[in-house]
């Protein structure tokens, strides 16, 4: 498993662990728990606990700070849309595999539409597009199958 996977996983524990859907951590204490540099920590926050994938992020500095990591509850509707709307006009398979992933974990979408949809923008498929089409054709069939899901 990778250390981001690492990182991820436990944040998201101590998310479904909170009444509250918050996590507070110290990022020197937490990178310490986890094995890896303070910087990874900030890596994955920026990346993976986002507004646009369902988290509020705050922070206090010095002795006593902290980060905060809060998920955001809303309609399913809703959430699709933010989550559409982030996307843009291009994503790579490993930003979209994260997009899905969060659908996941949310519980926007199940087990096996996550496959289809990992399926279907695999690089595999996208072999015989144009190496330049393909995050943009990508983007397009992702936020069509999210669209559907609402």
């Amino acid at each position: 498993m990778k250390i981001s996977d690492l990182i991820t996983s436990e944040i998201l524990r101590m998310l479904n662990e909170s009444e509250e859907n918050t996590a507070e951590i110290q990022r020197n204490d937490f990178a310490n728990l986890i094995g890896c540099a303070p910087s990874q920590i900030n890596y994955v926050l920026s990346s993976r606990f986002t507004p646009e994938h369902g988290y509020i992020i705050e922070s206090r500095r010095g002795g006593g700070g902290y980060i905060r990591i809060s998920r955001v509850v809303m309609r399913k509707s809703t959430a699709f849309m933010h989550i559409i709307n982030s996307i843009g006009d291009r994503i790579d398979m490993m930003s979209a595999r994260i997009v899905i992933e969060n659908c996941l974990q949310s519980e926007l979408i199940d087990k096996n539409t996550a496959k289809v949809m990992y399926a279907a923008l695999s690089n595999n498929v996208m072999r015989s597009v144009p190496v330049i089409l393909q995050d943009s054709l990508r983007a397009a069939l992702l936020k069509e199958m999210l669209l559907v899901q609402i």
